[in-house]
């Protein structure tokens, strides 16, 4: 079977990659230096079980910039591009999903297209009514960055947002794929699949901002969080994921998610969809107000990216303290080995660790590394249990 996967980033290309172990998969991209790596088996991306399988070159995979090659003869297409939250529209901008269903209708109208990529609820039903079609679909995804091919080889569940037998035969697809016995499927209306989508990353971000709001009445109490921490989540009914204080929730699912959440609920009374959000906004100015009170002379911003092993500066908590920071005109520098500039938003890139080290008076570091320990009096981090 032929199937074709629209937008290489950590979804697509990790479905393009998974269901490119058993089918002909075509990959397409509008990167054409991406697109080059992946045919010669480099992931673009930092991936561990992406760069190993594409490495081994044992996939029927092939990616292309060419639309018409793509399409032609697909089965399903997967669309995993970008819906970034436009802010004046309080709306995802899906303007990149519409794109790749003309383009479809215009190639190969017969093909069932799976939209992977995140959509407000109700979404899916709107575009069939825009579009006059009902070859679409829509399947969440419940991937890590970073481990994005291992959580669809090991994926935790697999939902698909119609009650049909396409919508089963794709659910097989995934399912045949994965390593995991047992996965459990389930296929709700298009709604309610998009639903479980946002409303499992309003609970993961929930939780991000639970803990933290207990690390910042902790920190401010003089109390040791890490020990309230492992004392409230011995209780099973809690549990030990995602309560290790950060500087806030960042990156390409969690900041997005919850406010396209919010933005569905107008209408509904709610109270706890907005305070997520507004939680994290609480927590990088308090964060920001922890390092303005050692009064540094230069602050020292130690890594940029999201999380430990990932690439992605996007939306990172750090961006947002930052921003905070320089509203104040306080001095920094950054350190940052993925960055080869001079400069990132303004503020001087320090490309030696030695120097970055010694021109620092504050090191705000999201998560700690072994290569701060010599400096660990100027560092400051809420990164209790040394992992993400």
């Amino acid at each position: 079977m032929k199937i074709a996967v629209a937008g290489l980033g950590y979804v697509g290309l990790s479905l393009a990659v998974l269901l490119a172990r058993d089918n002909e998969v075509a990959a397409l991209d509008i990167d054409a230096a991406k697109v080059d790596m992946i045919n010669k088996g480099v992931s673009p991306l930092r991936d561990k079980e992406l760069e190993e399988y594409l490495a081994a070159g044992q996939l029927n995979l092939s990616a292309t910039t060419d639309k018409e090659k793509a399409y032609a003869g697909a089965v399903y297409v997967i669309i995993a591009t970008p819906t970034d939250y436009d802010p004046q529209r309080n709306y995802f901008d899906t303007g990149s999903v519409e794109a790749v269903i003309r383009d479809v209708l215009a190639v190969n109208p017969a093909a069932v297209m799976v939209i992977k990529s995140t959509v407000p609820v109700g979404y899916t039903r709107s575009i069939r009514e825009k579009t006059g079609v009902d070859n679409i679909i829509f399947s969440p995804e419940f991937l890590r960055e970073g481990r994005a091919l291992y959580d669809n080889l090991y994926p935790s569940r697999i939902v698909v947002g119609e009650k049909s037998a396409r919508a089963r035969r794709f659910a097989r697809l995934l399912k045949d794929a994965a390593l995991k016995p047992d996965v459990p499927v389930l296929l709700t209306d298009s709604a309610e699949a998009e639903a479980i989508k946002l409303f499992a990353n309003a609970y993961l971000a929930m939780r991000v901002a639970f803990f933290n709001e207990l690390d910042t009445y902790a920190e401010l109490q003089g109390l040791n969080t890490g020990d309230i921490i492992a004392g409230v989540c011995l209780d099973a009914r809690i549990g030990q994921g995602y309560n290790n204080p950060s500087f806030g929730y960042g990156g390409y699912c969690l900041p997005k998610d919850t406010r396209q959440l919010r933005a569905n609920f107008a209408g509904v009374p709610h109270r706890l969809i907005g305070a997520i959000v507004d939680a994290n906004e609480t927590r990088m100015d308090h964060i920001a107000a922890m390092i303005l009170k050692r009064n540094p002379g230069v602050v020292g911003i130690y890594r940029l990216v999201m999380k430990a092993g990932s690439d992605n500066f996007r939306a990172a908590a750090i961006a947002g303290v930052m921003r905070r920071l320089q509203a104040r005109g306080t001095p920094m520098v950054i350190y940052e080995p993925l960055l080869q500039a001079a400069q990132y938003d303004g503020i001087p890139v320090v490309h030696d660790l030695a120097e970055f080290k010694r021109v620092a008076d504050v090191i705000v570091a999201n998560r700690l590394a072994a290569e701060l320990a010599d400096v660990k009096e100027k560092v400051y981090t809420r990164d209790v249990f040394g992992r993400d």
